[in-house]
């Protein structure tokens, strides 16, 4: 720690959902002592950095505080003495989102922030600036813990560490927090009084639930929610469909899933839901950007001091909150009990040893500490969890050598996109898309350039217009 305080560095500080962080610090403040908070973007997102920088001010102001708020373009200064660096970029803004949704559902397959198509542009996308942030890190904070939670967390976070590096990675996702409230709410009892163990790969894990008396609660906690009754409001995500499980399946998995598994469970309800929004302009960047843009109007408000109720309407809320946490405790050795991306270790002996996995464990002075979860019992579960996680260590390696076999490998192993020729058209239709983003694949985007003149039009074509299917 910095002997005057501790500095905190923003990477994506100009987010929707940095009210929320520093809301976060606030709630925080007798356990965290704060000197500066550096908010860090790029020229694109000048504007919504001063936007939300100015309310990040007011924030601090209103809560009697003596916190410095400094905005700035500059990332390799901003890092200089950093004790904790929070990522929480878009690389190519909501308009890259728009293209990850639009183009895989104009052929029919899903078109999804983290899965499928999509996910895997996204962590193309990502991987790169996360492995350039680390190398800045190594110059101006080697001492520094990285919190990230830009998405793909889960391959994200393993660059991060197996290619990076960065030991010191922690990775974060949200949706343990929606299936925890859940649970107290469908067994009557405070979270406080459960036991959680989650398990698995971001957004592709299952969890059990223990009671204080050291009953297992699980395939009670299934037929609550999953059984004859069940709710598609027992979903708390917001940003995807709350399509019904088939109970039987979920039964015979003894284990709770996470919501997003729903995209693989029950793939063909998930998918006409999203070919819909697609057709009537709704995807879910379309609605996130007109969510975001209300949001702005509000922090423009030079009276608002104050997280907005608002800001809950986007997927990613309690993120942050959950980063301010795993700060504290670290910073404050809390051993808080959470649910993160770290390095396997041998927790899930399914998994390689040195792949990053989310699990339940508790936070310390020198890091993460996962609870032991051995292997899957259920075959169809460790099956499709294997599966899952060599597509996301070929996404990886095609990312960082910019490898067109791998990313096509990839595409053919998700288990979201069919194989062969949709595989390959929806590939390069999207490295042509996002070209401006990808440098690594520069000589196949050429390529694609010079020799599909198709590709190049259908995509020009399709993002001028509200629809164009072939479904």
């Amino acid at each position: 720690m910095a002997k005057d305080g501790l500095k905190i560095v923003t990477i994506g500080g100009g987010s929707s959902y940095t009210p929320e962080l520093i809301e976060g610090y606030i709630l925080r403040k007798e356990e965290l002592p704060i000197k500066e908070i550096v908010l860090v973007d790029i020229e694109d997102g000048k504007e919504k950095l001063e936007i939300v920088g100015a309310m990040a001010k007011r924030m601090v102001e209103a809560a009697g505080l003596d916190w410095t708020v400094t905005l700035t373009l500059d990332r390799k200064t901003a890092l200089k003495d950093a004790d904790f660096v929070t990522t929480q970029f878009r690389v190519g803004l909501l308009n890259a989102r728009v293209k990850d949704e639009r183009i895989p559902l104009s052929h029919g397959i899903l078109g999804q922030e983290t899965n499928g198509a999509g996910g895997i542009f996204k962590a193309f996308r990502t991987i790169p600036v996360i492995l350039d942030i680390i190398e800045d890190m190594k110059v101006q904070c080697p001492d520094a813990w990285l919190v990230n939670f830009t998405n793909p967390a889960g391959m994200v976070t393993e660059a991060a560490i197996k290619q990076g590096g960065w030991e010191k990675t922690v990775g974060l996702c949200n949706v343990p927090i929606g299936h925890v409230k859940t649970a107290s709410e469908k067994l009557g009892l405070p979270k406080e009084d459960l036991f959680f163990k989650f398990a698995g790969i971001n957004h592709f894990h299952w969890h059990k639930v223990w009671d204080k008396s050291g009953k297992e609660r699980t395939d009670e906690l299934i037929d609550l929610i999953y059984g004859p009754n069940q709710n598609e409001d027992d979903n708390h995500l917001k940003n995807i469909h709350s399509a019904l499980f088939h109970y039987e399946q979920i039964q015979d998995l003894h284990m709770l899933p996470c919501g997003y598994h729903r995209y693989y469970y029950i793939e063909d309800e998930m998918l006409e839901h999203s070919i819909e929004e697609f057709k009537n302009g709704e995807t879910r960047a379309q609605v996130v950007k007109e969510t975001e843009a209300r949001l702005f109007e509000l922090y423009k408000d030079p009276k608002l001091d104050h997280k907005p109720e608002e800001l809950s309407q986007r997927g990613g809320t309690h993120y942050s909150d959950a980063a301010c946490e795993i700060i504290a405790s670290i910073q404050n050795d809390k051993h808080t009990e959470m649910v993160v991306s770290t390095k396997n270790n041998g927790t899930i002996t399914d998994l390689p040893y040195d792949c990053a996995v989310e699990v339940s464990g508790v936070v310390t002075a020198h890091g993460f500490e996962p609870y032991n979860w051995g292997e899957f019992p259920n075959a169809g579960a460790r099956g499709i969890i294997q599966n899952m996680k060599g597509m996301e260590e070929t996404v990886i390696r095609a990312a960082i050598e910019g490898n067109y076999g791998a990313a096509l490998q990839a595409f053919t192993v998700n288990p979201l996109i069919p194989g062969g020729t949709i595989a390959k058209t929806v590939l390069d239709e999207m490295l042509y898309a996002h070209k401006e983003y990808l440098p690594q694949f520069a000589e196949k985007i050429r390529d694609i350039e010079e020799n599909q003149p198709e590709t190049v039009q259908y995509v020009d074509e399709l993002m001028k217009t509200n629809v164009k299917e072939k479904v």
